[in-house]
């Protein structure tokens, strides 16, 4: 499934509720208020923009809206991966991890781990 568009907000809300499975605007509101202070208000319209999105869905507990993700942190990744990729490096997925190589900080776990997936990749070949 193809994830949808997340503005910045937006992705933290859904963080929110991956990392919960489900939360009502209140909540959801108290945890990002612990970073970043914001309106109970907007997180309400960012709320009912993700459900626009079909990214969340609500049901009702007695007179509260809980909301739970409807895509996975997964989807939203490759989705968002995929959307940079063809923007900035013209499809090239190699163009892409050459570049964080090239330009980014990667700890020496990390790019041991690169180097297994890239033989695992090998392998598969």
């Amino acid at each position: 499934m193809k994830g949808p568009r997340l503005g910045n907000v937006q992705l933290r809300i859904m963080r929110v509720l991956w990392e919960k499975g489900q939360a009502n605007a209140r909540e959801i509101t108290e945890v990002l208020n612990q970073h970043d202070p914001i309106a109970h208000s907007t997180v309400q319209t960012l709320l009912r923009q993700l459900e626009a999105k079909e990214a969340v869905s609500h049901r009702r507990q007695e007179r509260t809206f809980v909301f739970y993700p409807l895509v996975d942190e997964a989807s939203v990744a490759r989705s968002e991966i995929r959307r940079l990729t063809e923007h900035l490096f013209s499809g090239s997925t190699g163009g892409l991890v050459a570049h964080l190589l090239k330009e980014e900080n990667i700890s020496r776990d990390e790019l041991d781990e690169i180097k297994r997936l890239i033989e695992a990749r090998e392998e598969e070949s």
